[in-house]
């Protein structure tokens, strides 16, 4: 069988693997649609949260970024897997301990205010539909290329298959089918990994043989050094970025991590506050198996292009790369006619490429082959290649020339992980517009039935919003999950953390620190990504912080405006307080505190 068969077979058993739980896991209730009943296991709860966590950003996006960025890719693996490690043991307890399953139910309660209550869910509709769009964005490239249809197409199919099992089976099928997944997609990024390891340096465990040496007795990390600074690239194990900036991203992605919605609801599916701590020690387990190996990905991958495309006639090419061009993804433009593919230093575009269209319909071709690029041609360096960076995990296989069934395997992972952090998202949205908007807010009245009903027509809207957005992507897909860290991080920390730990703050404080924090943030965002984008360049950056980055600031504006307004303000009255203590307290933590449910 040839890899399109292959991949047909292995996404098409998942698939129908992922359906037949949703069938088998339906939701009876609001309690089973939105925290599955609170009837599963630390174990299970853990493989469901670590599926939650790695979401296409890991999966797909992760290792490329570090391929291309090196050293300064290192901020996404210590900001995510600290910012989980901050959320399990700071936040994650606590808010189980409180009793409430969504973010904008806690802010509601703990702060005695439905204006609280409503900037948190527009806060979370906002957070979530931007980490959203990166994953539908995701399930686009690998459709594209390994079943060979349109991005925008094989979003659809994806926003098909979540809508089913979302829709259908609620919180609870999501995490059994988020268990499926976790198996798949780990299995899927670890086995090219252990191949490669073994095929470059003779050991199977990557996380070790990316300090080992090749064939030749050369360090991995010192020849792709070498091979980078002969193309006019800087050394990948040198930093590029400034330091502020550096600590400002990885601040931004911990930060945030503790912010994120569909993260903390799912520490509400277990029984109690120690299966909680249970189910987080497994999870840091289970997303320390992938954040360890993407380092080791990403120099093979980054090496094994080197060798096999550039200064190679394009005529001489392998076969992967004439089929990355079928997708948009990757593209070469002979810049000096000489048929020679040329890969330096410096952008081959200003943007992704646009194909001019023949008559018939079929892409033109250049005398050499190549495709054309209308438009974007950027003449200031001698670079003809582009490279989307989130190709390079799904592309690796193909590029070591591995078995066709593990370039399949990778596809079905890389779906995998990408819908299962839809689905998370996609829960947090309708539980926000169901739950806290209309049961807490606009309908206080309605019957289990029909929040149910408006729970799973929530979740329907926002797959078709998700899917848009996946198809209209602002960025690669770790940039616009970036994105949403910041954002988590400028509006939810401070209003989580005070919330917990600090019994003066109100209902004032925390409206105006997260209003502040959130608009600021995605100010900056949207004017150096979407209005000016030409001058999103560090010589214009507030301080040198980019974009990504900028999430750390918003979140120190927020302190600096929710801890004054809170003191200047009422202190929340003695029940609240009384409350908050009570969350805070070891003794009797197996069961809610009095009058909180």
């Amino acid at each position: 069988m040839d890899v399109q068969a292959w991949t047909f077979l292995i996404v098409g058993l998942t698939f129908a693997l992922y359906i037949g739980i949703a069938i088998w896991s339906r939701a009876g209730s609001t309690g089973e649609f939105y925290v599955a009943g609170k009837g599963v296991s630390p174990l299970a709860n853990g493989m469901a949260t670590a599926a939650d966590w790695m979401s296409a950003a890991s999966f797909i996006s992760m290792a490329g970024i570090i391929a291309f960025a090196g050293m300064d890719g290192s901020v996404y693996l210590m900001g995510w897997t600290g910012g989980y490690v901050l959320l399990a043991l700071l936040l994650a307890p606590y808010l189980r301990k409180f009793g409430k399953f969504t973010v904008p139910d806690f802010m509601g309660d703990r702060y005695a205010s439905q204006v609280a209550r409503l900037v948190a869910v527009l806060c979370a509709i906002f957070v979530s539909f931007t980490y959203v769009a990166g994953q539908m964005r995701g399930v686009g490239v690998v459709f594209s290329r390994f079943l060979e249809v349109d991005i925008s197409l094989g979003v659809i199919i994806g926003m098909g298959l979540v809508f089913f099992y979302a829709v259908l089976g609620g919180m609870k099928g999501i995490t059994y089918t988020q268990v499926a997944q976790y198996c798949v997609l780990i299995f899927a990024y670890t086995v090219p990994a252990v191949f490669l390891a073994f095929m470059v340096t003779g050991n199977p465990i990557p996380q070790i043989a990316l300090g080992g040496v090749d064939a030749d007795g050369t360090g991995l990390l010192a020849k792709l050094d070498g091979m980078l600074v002969d193309l006019g690239f800087t050394h990948y194990t040198e930093y590029v970025k400034s330091p502020l900036d550096v600590v400002c991203i990885t601040a931004a992605l911990m930060l945030g991590t503790a912010g994120l919605p569909h993260v903390i609801i799912r520490f509400y599916t277990v029984k109690t506050v120690r299966g909680a701590r249970s189910s987080a020690g497994w999870a840091l387990l289970f997303i320390a198996i992938l954040y360890t190996t993407a380092p080791a990905i990403a120099v093979f991958a980054r090496t094994n292009m080197l060798e096999t495309v550039p200064d190679r006639a394009y005529s001489e090419a392998p076969s992967w790369v004439t089929t990355w061009e079928d997708t948009g993804l990757m593209t070469w433009v002979d810049k000096n006619d000489d048929g020679v593919i040329q890969h330096t230093n410096g952008a081959a575009f200003k943007g992704k490429p646009v194909f001019e269209i023949d008559a018939d319909g079929e892409s033109v071709r250049g005398d050499h082959g190549q495709r054309m690029v209308t438009n974007l041609l950027d003449d200031s360096n001698d670079n003809e290649l582009y490279v989307d960076r989130d190709i390079m995990v799904l592309a690796n296989p193909e590029i070591a020339g591995l078995p066709d069934w593990v370039i399949a395997l990778v596809a079905a992972g890389g779906l995998a992980a990408a819908l299962s952090t839809a689905a998370g998202l996609l829960m947090v949205i309708s539980s926000a517009v169901s739950h806290d908007l209309f049961k807490r807010m606009l309908v206080p009245g309605i019957s289990e039935k029909g929040e149910l009903r408006l729970a799973r027509i929530a979740a329907a809207v926002a797959v078709v919003f998700a899917g848009l957005l996946g198809i209209f992507p602002p960025d690669y897909v770790a940039a616009v999950v970036a994105f949403a860290f910041g954002l988590a991080a400028s509006s939810f920390f401070p209003a989580i953390l005070m919330g917990i730990f600090w019994k003066r703050m109100n209902a004032a404080g925390a409206v105006s620190g997260m209003v502040v924090g959130i608009t600021v943030t995605t100010a900056y965002i949207v004017w150096f990504k979407f209005i000016d984008p030409a001058a999103n360049v560090s010589e214009n950056w507030f301080l040198g912080i980019s974009p990504e980055g900028f999430g750390t600031i918003g979140m120190l504006l927020n302190f600096a405006v929710s801890i004054p307004v809170a003191l200047a303000t009422r202190p929340p009255g003695p029940e609240v307080q009384a409350l908050v203590e009570s969350i805070r307290v070891p003794a009797g933590a197996e069961a809610p505190a009095a009058g909180v449910h």
